[in-house]
């Protein structure tokens, strides 16, 4: 068997594992963007809320973002080098792979963010992060578009 027919024969394994770690990717980064409008518009009402905003934001970042994006990463790398899968002279190939790298962009865009917030140097308002929270859904759009349609 040749390493095209393993990977070919893999692939049902790396695509659902992929959109396993993609929902858990997505719901950190819809819910994070939350936690810092609660946490700037409550913590500053609040002091006692401010470490329990702080424990949240780190376990989501740490415990459910950062592996559910590494396996995003690896298992769409196996998928979009198994050959055969991907046209790379489409042009939907690439627009998923601008959607997922502003996706990620946006992950560590949050990471940062979470970064003021331990060193209490936070200077975005509850609205403007409820702005950003529409990222990650135009970016959603973007991506499943580009997948299921592959234009």
């Amino acid at each position: 068997m040749t390493l095209a027919d393993q990977m070919y024969t893999l692939y049902p394994y790396a695509k659902s594992l992929h959109i396993m770690a993609v929902i858990s990717w997505m719901a950190g980064l819809f819910y994070l963007p939350r936690l810092f409008v609660y946490h700037v518009e409550q913590a500053s009402n609040v002091k006692e809320c401010r470490p329990v905003f702080l424990i949240m934001q780190e376990k989501l970042l740490k415990v459910i973002m950062r592996p559910a994006s590494i396996v995003t990463w690896l298992a769409g790398l196996f998928m979009a080098l198994t050959p055969g899968i991907v046209d790379w002279a489409s042009l939907w190939p690439w627009t998923k792979l601008c959607g997922v790298l502003a996706m990620t962009w946006f992950h560590h865009w949050l990471l940062y963010r979470h970064r003021d917030f331990k060193a209490d140097q936070n200077r975005l308002t509850g609205r403007q992060f409820r702005l950003m929270n529409e990222v990650p859904t135009v970016l959603m759009v973007i991506i499943v578009v580009s997948v299921v349609f592959k234009f």
